[in-house]
């Protein structure tokens, strides 16, 4: 079965990328900690008012589940605090690699900091290093600002159908 190249999943300094001002650190978290829960606990209902938070148990299955990988925004004006997180998840199909962004949220008390930029960015620099040929993700259109990013970023809107089937 496929599974994506290794990638780095500490989240040390070192290992850290960071904004040309150096004050966002953006790195994959490596286990379920206080400090991750709290996280998940604060953004979670900043992204989805009626999504469930996930329990610690939950966190830990998307941690270790091979195809993902969850990157943590820590703010150095803010104690190095996690301030916004995304998943990036890579996986083959027939046509070849591809990855998806899903769930970015950048907590509201520090938008427009360069948060989402800082994550995006280094999503796709790990799915083009994973060989992933398209990179997608999905944004309601009332996230303007979010939209106004991806687009700053080379994401290009598609002629598509989005489709969902709910059980």
């Amino acid at each position: 079965m496929w599974a994506p190249p290794p990638l780095n999943r500490t989240v040390s300094q070192t290992a850290m990328s960071s904004t040309p001002v150096g004050e966002i650190k953006v790195g994959a978290a490596s286990g379920v900690d206080d400090e991750l829960i709290a996280a998940f606990n604060r953004l979670v209902p900043q992204l989805s008012r009626g999504a469930a938070v996930p329990t610690p148990e939950l966190i830990r299955e998307i941690l270790e589940a091979p195809a993902n990988t969850v990157l943590i925004a820590r703010d150095d004006r803010d104690n190095g605090r996690i301030v916004g997180m995304l998943t990036l998840v890579v996986f083959r199909i027939p046509t070849g690699v591809r990855a998806w962004i899903e769930d970015v949220v950048v907590d509201e008390a520090v938008r427009g900091r360069g948060v989402g930029e800082a994550l995006s960015q280094e999503a796709i620099q790990r799915a083009v290093g994973a060989g992933a040929r398209t990179v997608e993700l999905t944004s309601r259109p009332s996230r303007e600002a979010a939209n106004r990013l991806y687009q700053r970023l080379g994401f290009v809107r598609r002629d598509s159908n989005v489709y969902r089937y709910t059980p």
